[in-house]
């Protein structure tokens, strides 16, 4: 026997589960109208594949970097799931790069402040828990970057599972945008630690120093050299891992900072972010 599903039976399951009104009146429809029954049909098609898969590994997915039309901010999102087949997918890809555009226009504070965010009248939160139920995968909004600067430029690499955020010390015109791009691309090959020298972390530098002394101590050199040694290795580590002293890639007789100086007197990087799917 049919029963009739009225609106307001949608709009309680809706308002009981959150789940959008077309699925809650297929479940309502499907269960014959018991509430109860309608709940299970909604977690077993969404919320319970994400409860079951919470201790999957999303390691696969798209990271994806936007800049504002006046070049003065840029976000990153990175959306994860399970399989690479589903990151290819054009729907996947598109969600992913709809919520980096919704992270730009309302810039909120943080990753649980864009999950709350509306997205054509419905959560982030709530398209996700759809998403797990149509797609059977753990899907998983991982990270969420705000950059502010005078001139911020953004690179995705091809397969989309980099995405990079460089923020310079001048306003964005078309030759430092350009040299922009370029260190951005550098940065998403070479994946560099810091900025510049003062940048690296204490621990990396004591680290480095330490695997240095272990270096020439195995190649027989005197103790009394070892420090001296390692501080050698640790420039040869600043210049190969910190951004500004990298030797630029397409020009290697430049470094990155002697790059950007040549492009505009006393442009640098002040900042960067690199994301890496997986």
């Amino acid at each position: 026997m049919s029963v009739n599903i009225t609106a307001q039976d949608v709009n309680k399951l809706r308002q009981m589960t959150g789940v959008g009104i077309m699925d809650c009146k297929k479940a309502l429809v499907e269960a014959n109208g018991d509430f109860d029954a309608a709940v299970d049909i909604l977690r077993k098609k969404g919320q319970k594949v994400s409860a079951n898969r919470a201790g999957r590994d999303a390691a696969e997915g798209v990271a994806i970097a936007l800049t504002s039309a006046d070049g003065t901010a840029g976000v990153t999102v990175e959306l994860n799931c399970e399989t690479d087949f589903v990151a290819k997918n054009d729907e996947f890809g598109g969600f992913a790069h709809k919520i980096a555009e919704l992270a730009l226009a309302q810039q909120p504070a943080d990753i649980d402040a864009l999950k709350a965010l509306a997205l054509d009248g419905r959560s982030i939160s709530d398209h996700i828990t759809d998403m797990i139920g149509k797609i059977g995968e753990k899907i998983e909004l991982s990270k969420y970057i705000l950059t502010k600067s005078e001139g911020v430029v953004s690179y995705i690499h091809s397969n989309k599972k980099i995405a990079v955020l460089v923020s310079l010390n001048k306003a964005l015109n078309e030759s430092i945008e350009a040299a922009g791009k370029d260190v951005a691309m550098q940065i998403a090959a070479l994946s560099p630690v810091a900025v510049d020298k003062d940048d690296v972390d204490v621990d990396t530098v004591r680290r480095e120093i330490e695997i240095g002394k272990e270096q020439a101590r195995s190649e027989g050199k005197p103790e009394a050299m070892l420090e001296k040694i390692a501080m050698g290795k640790l420039n040869k580590f600043y210049k190969d891992n910190t951004l500004l002293n990298q030797d630029f890639v397409k020009d290697g007789s430049m470094t990155i900072a002697k790059m950007l100086d040549s492009v505009e007197s006393g442009l640098t990087v002040k900042a960067f972010t690199r994301t890496q799917v997986g």
